[in-house]
């Protein structure tokens, strides 16, 4: 698995925005004291659920990987000439 360049900067926008589609999808709302990590799964357990993304294979679905997919995501959401998707 190939890190992206801003990949950390990535995941923030795919919490941000992830939070922004659960809520709109009617499927609940992060409070201020959710964690990070707590955020990270419920968002990649829900786009797996709708099939926006592929799951990741058994065993292999922890944190860095979640993220990952999450900015592999977010990568592909985002206009072509946005800064966090420079070279």
């Amino acid at each position: 698995m190939k890190k992206l360049k801003h990949e950390a900067e990535l995941v923030k926008e795919a919490i941000r925005i992830g939070g922004v589609y659960m809520t709109t999808r009617g499927a609940g709302k992060f409070e201020a004291t959710d964690s990070a990590g707590d955020k990270i799964k419920a968002i990649y357990r829900l786009l797996v659920l709708d099939k926006l993304i592929q799951p990741l294979a058994k065993g292999e679905d922890n944190e860095p990987n979640m993220k990952h997919k999450l900015a592999l995501w977010i990568s592909r959401q985002l206009p072509k000439d946005h800064p966090l998707l420079d070279e």
